[in-house]
């Protein structure tokens, strides 16, 4: 998977809590090919009326917001479904980081296990990065896990923290199985020493 070290990117407010994988990837989707399209389901249903044609009202269809690759939602950002698909369709539509309040539990094991920074931050400080975003359209911040810091550009700074486990694994772009695979030649030796003092086993 793609590494995450350091984002400053265009960032979206989304003043919504509870937006969840439907949400997200409409169901109706899912049976869809991962291909160049993929990206454009991304909140199919909030961004289209009935008769597809898209809503002003909703912030990912403004123009300032085209290049965006980080949201700041409200809380339980993910809920509902277990899709892996939701990570999917944010990361193919640009995005690399969502910060929130709270996450649904698998869409936040997801994201790391693809790459998407999940960012924790209180109730307060969300709202003060959305209304910070709302009065500066097209702004960008920047999301940096080796110092688990979100900043503003000469402004406040907020620190998150993330399982040291995960931080590493999204810092090298690697997988669980990947992060194994690089400890390789420390299984091999341990494994020699093992069939070493019990030869028998190997009987």
């Amino acid at each position: 998977m793609q590494a995450f070290t350091t984002l400053t990117a265009v960032a979206v407010p989304l003043d919504m809590a509870n937006i969840n994988t439907d949400m997200l990837v409409p169901a109706r989707f899912l049976r869809k090919p991962r291909d160049e399209r993929y990206g454009s389901y991304l909140f199919h249903d909030l961004r289209h009326d009935e008769q597809g044609r898209l809503r002003d009202s909703f912030p990912l269809n403004e123009a300032c917001y085209a290049q965006a690759q980080i949201i700041v939602a409200g809380a339980n950002f993910g809920c509902g479904s277990s899709r892996e698909s939701a990570v999917y369709v944010l990361m193919d539509s640009g995005f690399r980081c969502v910060i929130a309040p709270s996450f649904g539990d698998i869409f936040f094991g997801n994201a790391l296990q693809n790459g998407l920074l999940p960012v924790v931050l209180p109730e307060a400080q969300c709202a003060a990065l959305r209304a910070w975003l709302e009065a500066n359209p097209g702004a960008q911040i920047t999301a940096d896990l080796e110092s688990q810091q979100v900043s503003v550009p000469g402004g406040e700074r907020y620190a998150f923290s993330l399982d040291p486990v995960r931080r590493e694994r999204l810092l090298r772009g690697m997988d669980e199985i990947g992060l194994t695979l690089s400890r390789l030649p420390a299984i091999e030796a341990f494994e020699a020493r093992y069939h070493a003092q019990r030869p028998w086993l190997a009987r």
